[in-house]
């Protein structure tokens, strides 16, 4: 097996990770046979949105990504989540508590948080959940017209483990023409289950 390929990562880019946890991430890459294609952008702040989401293991691979980067992602996820005894461990992952029952709140909440960080890369799933829908929850769309930061399409191409990093994307605002954009670029086919992926 050949090493895996880390593309440059800018100075721009908020970074974190040490030897070891660049030396764990890259073994792990080397033997999975992951592969990036595409390099981020060189800045400081940006939404990150990775499809398609089939998967329990899309977590896992996206944290060892993440780590081979060496990259800090900021996640959201449940705030039951965050109690012991791993709330410390999804924290140190990058992870933010929020209370989804809300869910114009959970918008506000996180374009403040972008406001109050001098760096920030929000990664997450469009579709929200690993179960097949129709339609892509906006979330991540009004965050990113919020908070003014491009978002960057990630695709996680199972049949050829590929992380295929595409151009940020600056959002218009007319959300029915943008997301359907941002979908052109993940197929069905890359999922790891593509029967629960809507193009």
């Amino acid at each position: 097996m050949s090493k895996p390929l880390i593309p440059p990562v800018g100075d721009q880019i908020l970074r974190r990770g040490n030897v070891f946890t660049d030396a764990v991430a890259r073994l792990l890459m080397l033997v999975s046979g992951w592969r990036f294609e595409g390099t981020l952008p060189n800045l400081r702040k940006f939404v990150l949105i990775v499809a398609p989401h089939t998967s329990n293991w899309d977590f896992p691979i996206g944290v060892m990504l993440m780590f081979a980067l060496g990259i800090r992602g900021t996640f959201l996820g449940k705030d039951t989540l965050f109690k012991p005894p791993f709330g410390f461990y999804f924290r140190w992952l990058g992870g933010v508590p929020v209370d989804r029952s809300s869910p114009n709140n959970v918008v506000d909440q996180t374009i403040a948080y972008f406001h109050t960080r001098e760096k920030m890369i929000l990664a997450l799933s469009p579709e929200g959940t690993r179960k097949r829908i129709e339609k892509w929850r906006t979330g991540f769309y009004w965050v990113a017209v919020g908070a003014h930061v491009p978002i960057v399409p990630v695709v996680f191409d199972y049949p050829r483990k590929r992380c295929v990093i595409h151009a940020p994307e600056t959002m218009t605002g007319d959300p029915e023409t943008d997301i359907a954009h941002l979908r052109s670029f993940f197929k069905a086919s890359y999922a790891c289950r593509p029967a629960l992926y809507v193009e």
